[in-house]
């Protein structure tokens, strides 16, 4: 349904810093704004924590994560940086398939599910936007906005 997209990142960017550690650096740059699109609500914030939860792994718990949102005429742009460890260029499209992992619990299915979700159900775009060893990770969300 015609959803805020930038009233629904915030609380679910809120909702994962309250609970998460306080050696985590939460920042959010936000449009003062409301940017709408078809959105199912659940599907997104799940998409979001998922995205949240990786990065703080990458950060092994301590480091900046950042979340940007911004606009052009027709699409709206959710990215999410952290300050882990990075993935290797040859892995950008990889990490979205299915049972790809490189954590020592887990099935592999959260990014391959946040695809889905933002691909197939939202008809928008996921991909790693940039990434550098040692450094850090954005990646990006972009939807149609309505």
């Amino acid at each position: 349904k015609k959803t805020d997209i930038i009233g629904a990142t915030n609380s679910s960017f809120e909702y994962l810093k309250t609970r998460s550690s306080k050696l985590v650096n939460f920042e959010i740059q936000s449009l003062d704004k409301e940017v709408y699109v078809n959105l199912n609500p659940q599907l997104y914030s799940w998409t979001i924590e998922n995205l949240v939860k990786n990065a703080i792994d990458a950060m092994k718990g301590k480091g900046d994560l950042k979340l940007m949102i911004s606009q052009n005429e027709k699409q709206v742009f959710i990215n999410i940086s952290d300050t882990g460890k990075g993935i290797p260029k040859n892995q950008f499209q990889k990490i979205f398939e299915p049972g790809y992992t490189t954590k020592k619990r887990g099935w592999g299915l959260g990014l391959s599910l946040a695809k889905r979700i933002i691909e197939d159900y939202h008809n928008g775009k996921i991909k790693v936007l940039k990434s550098e060893i040692g450094k850090g990770t954005t990646i990006q969300i972009s939807l149609k906005t309505v």
